[in-house]
């Protein structure tokens, strides 16, 4: 019986395991690197107009081999993180201020609270919190909502579910947000700048869009949510919560009493929270005010909680070393497009790709630019560099064959917003899973069926642009 067991397992799966993500992110660093041996450097000429630099779409030439050199790979590596240190600080100084807060129970305590009164409906909170992150998404880049993933995954194991859930809130409502873009500065706005279309022309459209890509979202979420609620070991990412999970076999006892001093800790988490949403979308902060905040809210919540200096200076150390895996994957990812433009091979993929949508034929040029939109946003991450680059290509194309710009800037919305959380060269994706603690991996196998749904959307949006005169 054991021997035809053994016998009926391939020899060559026995004891597969799918290698870390850094293994898989430095495999793609030694492929892109390859590659810059492979693919022809070449350049498009840039035009500066209004502070913005644009490309001459006609200017497109092959140039003299850029191929990196093998001793500059760890160099441009450690550029990678030198370049995005004010997102890794804002990554690390989150992960001290909610390792704080944990220790403190405040916010256990009060979760634990809503969910109690709330029994069973808890669950529906899920659809709720994906809208919002999803509103906010239509101003401001998700990346601004890494440092809110250890909130979302503690809402989702308080109500019996997993890190996936957690993750997916922010993932899932922040990638709507911003690919429907309705109000996007850096994708929408720009875009409609080069195209000479007026601002937020287009708006009820993509809120329809909106409001479909979010239905069905939420719709694949909460049918997995149920899953994993009836049966959390059907979960991917089950091994890895049972060790991490702080409600796990606990009741509301467990966390004490929500006490006047667990509400005013919980009452400047979310005042920062605020404040942080505020300077995103009317002040103009970047990562570094970000992160400043988190660290005056690391301090804060320290003395709130009780604690004296060096315990406050313990935790906040703890809290940093939870989050070095997900500084060590955005520091890598970072550097994949940083080779590629060193080795000046990221014109030449974008020429050779375009170059394909003009010789299909003119049927079907429309859905053409959607997929390569999604294929380009994996060499080309940056919504306004994409832009910058993409509609002076694309827009030409769309005047010949008749297709409204309108429609050539939501399709690229669409590749560009939802392409990025298909790619582990994504500073948002990677970055929320590894405040999440989840495998790249792990997170493929949960959400590839709804990017396949996401994509299907697209084309039927993109096709029935012209039906509803989305000019």
């Amino acid at each position: 019986m054991n021997k035809s067991t053994s016998a009926s397992k391939p020899k060559g799966l026995k004891g597969f395991k799918v290698p870390h993500s850094l293994v898989i992110l430095m495999a793609m660093v030694l492929i892109v690197w390859a590659l810059t041996y492979i693919i022809p450097s070449g350049e498009y000429t840039r035009i500066e107009i209004d502070g913005k630099k644009f490309i001459d779409p006609a200017s497109f030439q092959y140039i003299e081999s850029h191929a990196v050199k093998p001793w500059m790979l760890p160099v441009l590596i450690s550029e990678a993180f030198i370049s995005n240190m004010d997102l890794l600080l804002m990554i690390m100084f989150s992960g001290a201020a909610f390792y704080i807060i944990t220790n403190s129970g405040a916010f256990q305590a009060m979760v634990s609270n809503i969910v109690s009164r709330a029994k069973d409906k808890g669950i529906w909170v899920i659809p709720f919190l994906t809208l919002i992150f999803g509103a906010l998404c239509t101003t401001i880049g998700v990346n601004t909502f890494i440092a809110f993933t250890p909130i979302t995954v503690l809402i989702a194991y308080s109500l019996g579910l997993d890190s996936l859930v957690g993750a997916s809130i922010i993932i899932l409502g922040g990638a709507v947000g911003f690919s429907t873009g309705m109000f996007q500065p850096s994708t929408t706005l720009l875009s409609q700048s080069i195209a000479g279309l007026p601002a937020f022309s287009g708006l009820g459209y993509r809120f329809a869009a909106f409001v479909v890509f979010l239905v069905a979202s939420n719709v694949y979420l909460m049918r997995y949510a149920f899953k994993i609620k009836k049966d959390p070991t059907l979960s991917p990412v089950y091994e890895i919560d049972k060790k991490l999970n702080v409600f796990e076999g606990k009741s509301l006892d467990d966390f004490g009493a929500f006490t006047p001093r667990k509400a005013l800790i919980i009452i400047v988490l979310f005042a920062t929270m605020a404040l942080i949403v505020y300077g995103g979308a009317k002040l103009d902060w970047d990562m570094r005010e970000i992160a400043s905040a988190f660290l005056v809210l690391a301090i804060v919540e320290g003395f709130l909680a009780g604690s004296g200096p060096s315990a406050i200076a313990k935790d906040f150390t703890d809290g940093v070393k939870k989050m070095m895996g997900a500084v060590l994957i955005i520091g890598i990812a970072r550097s994949i497009g940083d080779i590629m433009e060193a080795g000046m091979i990221i014109d030449t993929t974008v020429h050779a790709m375009t170059n394909v949508v003009t010789l299909l034929p003119k049927q079907i040029q429309g859905l053409s630019m959607l997929t390569t939109n999604y294929l380009i946003n994996l060499v080309l991450t940056s919504g306004s560099g994409q832009a910058a680059v993409v509609m002076p290509v694309f827009l030409p194309v769309a005047d010949a064959i008749g297709m409204s710009r309108q429609a050539v800037i939501t399709a690229f919305c669409f590749g560009d917003g939802f392409g990025n959380y298909m790619v582990p060269t994504s500073s948002a994706l990677m970055g929320i899973l590894g405040a999440a603690n989840i495998p790249y991996e792990k997170w493929i196998s949960f959400f590839w069926k709804l990017f396949v749904i996401w994509y299907v959307l697209s084309a039927i949006f993109i096709v029935l642009a012209p039906v509803f005169n989305h000019v």
